[in-house]
């Protein structure tokens, strides 16, 4: 847990304030919870008891995160990795759509013309799929969140501030040229709904702009035949939406920056080149090694102790 506290001693990476508060929320991942602090009143559609959870005191919560970055940079590879590592769910208001674009819901028609035209979903619909998450969320005894696409607009993160107490945030960045590969080669499983690539991707260094390439994501052999591409993966419709995003996320990121939350990542790589760094400028990158050291220690105790009730005649051989 150490390495976690280290987070105050990178200034380059985040400012003092962030670290204070991402500190101690690491440093009380492993503790009980304790019962909710008073909240102040909920804005717009978030309910009081939404409100209740993110007002938690840091010292008895665990980290409240939002991973901001353009269609496409990886905000949900990276944010679902970290929300494992540390021990709290993954919330991406993308997924909170596509699940009520599935349903048979009044919403859902709504959703399908401005999602397939590249446009931003409204902060009303927004909020209330997340806020309706939250709650579910709280009510399982969840602690803790990172936030994957939301918020978007400088309103919604007014409106998030109002009632959550957010401790850092990670903005991903990407060439944009590398963004439009990339999101032209998504897929995704028709039956399991898990997400690959098939862009190879290996574009050269020039004008000060470094190379960056990246693998083929490939499905196992059993999805391999049942791979669709989304509606809105367009070249049109991709180019739409970060014009929007592009228009839409500098008062954003201005409105964490003047804060003092806001972490900024450009990304060198694929996965095997950009997480390491990014759990470096976390100052997670020995957290990750403990913790699997930790279950390392864990299997080996659960091994040692099986062989010897075989070894004592207490069990046979499987």
């Amino acid at each position: 847990m150490a390495a976690l506290i280290r987070l105050s001693s990178r200034p380059s990476a985040l400012s003092a304030a962030a670290s204070r508060v991402a500190a101690r929320c690491f440093a009380s991942a492993s503790a009980s919870q304790a019962t909710p602090t008073s909240s102040s009143a909920p804005l717009f559609a978030f309910s009081a008891s939404s409100g209740s959870a993110g007002r938690k005191d840091a010292e008895h919560r665990n980290v409240q995160w939002v991973f901001l970055g353009c269609p496409g940079v990886g905000k949900g590879t990276y944010a679902s990795r970290l929300s494992v590592l540390l021990g709290v769910p993954h919330i991406a208001t993308g997924d909170l759509v596509r699940e009520e674009l599935s349903s048979s819901g009044p919403l859902s028609l709504q959703l399908k013309e401005i999602v397939n035209q590249g446009k931003l979903v409204s902060d009303e619909i927004i909020i209330s799929l997340l806020s309706k998450r939250l709650e579910a969320g709280e009510a399982k005894g969840e602690s803790g969140f990172i936030l994957d696409g939301f918020p978007r607009t400088t309103k919604q993160a007014e409106i998030l501030e109002g009632v959550m107490d957010i401790d850092l945030v990670v903005n991903l960045k990407l060439r944009e040229d590398v963004l439009l590969e990339k999101c032209l080669g998504r897929r995704i499983c028709s039956q399991c709904g898990k997400n690959f690539n098939v862009a190879s991707i290996n574009v050269k260094g020039e004008n000060g702009k470094p190379g960056i390439s990246m693998d083929p994501l490939p499905p196992p052999p059993h999805c391999m035949t049942k791979l669709i591409t989304r509606a809105d993966d367009t070249e049109e419709v991709v180019k739409e939406r970060l014009r929007i995003y592009y228009e839409k996320s500098q008062p954003v990121e201005d409105f964490y920056r003047r804060q003092g939350k806001l972490l900024e990542f450009d990304l060198p790589g694929g996965i095997p080149e950009s997480w390491p760094k990014l759990l470096e400028a976390l100052n997670l990158d020995d957290y990750e090694e403990k913790q699997s050291a930790t279950a390392c220690l864990v299997c080996w105790e659960y091994s040692a102790k099986g062989v010897g009730d075989i070894a004592a005649g207490r069990v046979g051989w499987p």
